[in-house]
């Protein structure tokens, strides 16, 4: 069994990515199946979606670390028992695009960097231990720095009409999510995958060489 985990910031190309490998697997003749978080189509994400429009406040402050975990948690859990679980058990290649990883970033972040380490373990023995989530064999971070991640939103969100929702417009907020990235990976040696450089982001096939570097090992 293998479950590879594909995260990143808002804008950094996740869905992409896991596009990408499916097809890369699947060419190669590997059982494979993609799923994402949150699971907008199911009412598991409910929680999640007033969340992020802002029903709970404007900022993502205004609902605590540990409260807006619960919403993720809750969401994966319902897809895994739903939609998944028996892939998984029965071998199947399962990419996801964002996880338990999430919470890392996005909720750590809301906390003080003292409390960090304490938020990890507790995350980790909730979902893990506690609501029996299956643990990842390999977390692939995709670094898109911030202000690149923003650009490459202004331009999705202008093309398609959209609006940012409370974590994307929060720029300040982006900042401290990368920084408790960098931390969550350290702590648990997720694989970085670097997406840009300083002024733009790299090519769609450089980022999908080298995430392909990381899991080829994986692959049976």
């Amino acid at each position: 069994m293998s479950l590879i985990v594909i995260d990143g910031l808002d804008g950094s190309g996740k869905s992409t990515q896991i596009e990408l490998l499916h097809k890369r697997l699947s060419n190669m003749g590997v059982a494979v199946k993609t799923i994402s978080f949150p699971d907008y189509d199911h009412p598991s994400s409910a929680l999640i979606k007033m969340y992020l429009a802002g029903d709970f406040g404007d900022s993502p402050d205004d609902v605590n670390a540990f409260a807006a975990s619960s919403f993720y948690a809750v969401d994966r859990y319902a897809s895994y028992k739903k939609f998944w679980e028996k892939d998984y058990k029965k071998g199947t290649f399962i990419i996801a695009a964002r996880y338990t990883t999430s919470n890392a970033i996005h909720q750590m972040a809301k906390l003080d960097e003292s409390e960090w380490e304490d938020y990890l373990k507790w995350l980790y023995d909730y979902e893990f231990e506690k609501l029996g989530l299956p643990k990842p064999d390999k977390v692939i971070f995709l670094d898109m720095l911030p202000h690149i991640s923003d650009m490459l939103l202004d331009s999705r969100y202008d093309k398609n009409g959209g609006k940012k929702d409370i974590h994307e417009k929060n720029k300040e907020y982006l900042k401290k999510c990368r920084k408790a990235a960098m931390y969550a990976a350290d702590k648990l040696s997720w694989d970085i995958v670097r997406c840009c450089d300083e002024t733009a982001p790299f090519s769609l096939e450089k980022i999908s060489d080298d995430i392909f570097d990381t899991v080829k090992d994986f692959i049976k």
